[in-house]
Parts: C-alpha cells; sequence; structure tokens
C-alpha cells in the first residue's frame, strides 16, 4: 500500500477522525508509549504530524473479497511503514501542507544502518520518528497511525470515496478494475486497492500502459484520494452533524497515536485549515541502484522542501 497514504492515517487525521472527537472517544484511542520522549515539542510557528499507514496484517477477515491481494501476517516479512506523510501546520501562514516521503526512500536509520525508510518501522514507531527527525532533518510533533482494517473501516463510514478516472484503468496485482473511463464511488475493498496500486495501468489507444513513476505515482493518487475524502467527510458533517460521530466512532475505533495528542484540542485546530484545502507535495528524489537494490535518494531540490517542513525556510514553488 505504500506512502495509506491513505492510508492513509492521512484519512484518519484529516478526513474524519479530527473533525470532530469528544473526551469520552478519545479515551479509546491506543497510545503509542514508545514515543515518551522521542518527539519534538509542539510550541511554536509550526506543528508537524507524521501520518503512517502500516502495511500490518493483523485481523484481516480471510473471507474478505480482497483477501488474496492483501495476505495474511506470513506474506510481509515484518510489519513495515506502507505509507508515510508529514501534515505541516504553518500557524503564521495559517495553511496545511502535506508531503510523502516515498518507501524506497535510502537514508540512515539510526542504529540500523542505510536501508529503505519503509523497513524503519519494523523496529519500532520510535526508530521510525528518530530517523525521520535525524536522517531529514524534520521535527515531528505528533503521530498517527492507521492499518489496512482500519483503512477500510473508516472509507466504509464515509459511504465511499469519489475519484474520476480518464481511461479504463487496472491493477492485477491488488484487483483494482476499473473497466470504462468516467467517476465512481469507490468502496472500501476497491479504496484500499486503488491506494495500494504500485503496478498501475490504463488502456490507451488499444493498448495497456504501466504508470512507470511506481511509487512516486501512487504517492500522486493517494494525494488526490486524501483531498476527495476530505471533501466528501466535510460535506456530509456539514450537511447532516450527526454523520459526525458515525465517521468519529469509525476513525477512533482504529487510531494508534503519541501519548501527546489530544484530539479535542486537535480537532478544533486542524478542522478550518481542512476546509481551505491542504497544500501537496511529494519529496524530490532520483533512483539509484545501491547493492543491488532499486532505491531512491534525496534529489537536489529536496533541502527546499524539507526547510520548508522543518521550519526554517518559506514554502517551496
Amino acid at each position: 500500500m505504500n506512502t495509506i497514504t491513505v492510508t492513509l492515517a492521512f484519512v484518519v487525521l484529516t478526513a474524519a477522525g479530527l473533525l470532530v472527537a469528544t473526551e469520552q472517544q478519545e479515551a479509546n484511542v491506543e497510545r503509542v508509549g514508545e514515543l515518551n520522549g522521542i518527539l519534538a515539542g509542539s510550541s511554536g510557528p509550526f506543528v508537524n504530524y507524521l501520518l503512517v499507514g502500516s502495511d500490518s496484517r493483523e485481523g484481516v477477515d480471510p473471507n474478505s473479497p480482497d483477501y488474496s491481494g492483501i495476505g495474511n501476517t506470513n506474506d510481509t516479512g515484518g510489519q513495515r511503514s506502507d505509507t508515510l506523510m508529514i501534515l505541516h501546520v504553518d500557524n503564521e501562514r495559517g495553511s496545511a501542507s502535506i508531503m510523502s516521503i516515498p518507501r524506497d526512500l535510502w537514508l540512515e536509520i539510526p542504529g540500523f544502518g542505510r536501508d529503505r525508510i519503509n523497513t524503519a518501522y519494523q523496529y519500532g514507531a520510535d526508530v521510525l520518528v528518530t530517523t525521520i527527525q535525524q536522517s531529514l532533518g524534520v521535527p515531528l510533533n505528533h503521530y498517527v497511525e492507521v492499518d489496512f482494517n482500519s483503512f477500510k473501516s473508516i472509507v466504509s463510514a464515509l459511504g465511499g470515496v469519489d475519484l474520476c478516472f480518464e481511461f479504463p484503468t487496472r491493477d492485477l496485482h491488488v484487483g483494482l478494475i476499473v473497466p470504462q473511463p468516467g467517476c465512481y464511488l469507490l468502496d472500501p475493498v476497491q479504496s484500499l486497492a486503488y491506494a495500494r496500486s504500485r503496478y498501475y495501468e490504463t488502456f490507451q489507444s488499444g493498448e495497456w500502459v504501466i504508470d512507470g513513476r511506481a511509487d512516486l505515482g501512487r504517492i500522486a493518487r493517494q494525494q488526490a484520494f486524501m483531498q476527495s475524502a476530505i471533501n466528501r467527510a466535510i460535506e456530509q458533517t456539514s450537511s447532516n452533524p450527526l454523520r459526525t460521530s458515525e465517521l468519529v466512532n469509525a476513525a477512533v475505533a482504529s487510531l494508534r497515536v503519541d501519548p501527546g495528542t489530544n484530539l479535542v484540542e486537535t480537532a478544533d485546530y486542524l478542522k478550518p485549515l481542512a476546509g481551505k484545502g491542504v497544500m501537496r507535495y511529494s519529496l524530490p528524489v532520483v533512483p539509484e541502484m545501491i547493492d543491488g537494490k532499486d532505491v531512491l535518494v534525496l534529489g537536489a531540490d529536496s533541502p527546499n522542501y524539507l526547510g520548508y517542513f522543518a521550519g526554517v525556510a518559506g514554502p517551496p514553488a
């Protein structure tokens, strides 16, 4: 699933889970205790949330129609972060931005040597956070995580997510099938397949054409999915306030967050920003072959993006 992103964690935080929350619902949220003392303080001109989509197969229903595409706990070779995004709230500009981090980004994982960033999470959420803070230089104030099952529960609570397709589309590895161009209301199974797709193909001029961007293409699709989910959640809660409780309950049941996150306060903080839209960025990277592995390394423009999300530079062009 890479960067749900859809994971998305991103759907939880911006589309449903933090639009409105109550103290009772907050009490049901699982806390990630190993992050005590790891995260940066939250006072200052900006706040960063790390949004993590885990590829954990724990609790996957073998009777689900997408079980063959997801697999079970024996199929992953250890839990990894499948989606990584940083939500940056700029208090001085009154704006919010999302930056996706490709799962194949090659960098130093403190204490474990150099590897793809998506392996850092298997050592613990604290190692993943430390990797981003030390190797990318971006301070993180809060942590939000969601897995495959959680993702589908949230999409179900939203009643699906609207997406438009210019061409017939498929990914046979995850079961994504869009037979005709047009706009569709994707159900939970289709939404997860779309968010996870790495072998995305479109039917053009009589033949199937694969999206050669791989992870970078998936990042773009996940960010578009995220914005559509945000719009749907805001539309539903604005027209029918009773829907809010249903959405929040679905999200709260799925969240893992750092001990310092207060959902009630965060809801009030983020809701007006979500309504104005979220600027979307992808970290500039270039492909390389290292130790026989196809990986991505930071591109020449990456300091401009990392600097903004670290609060030491203005927004990238």
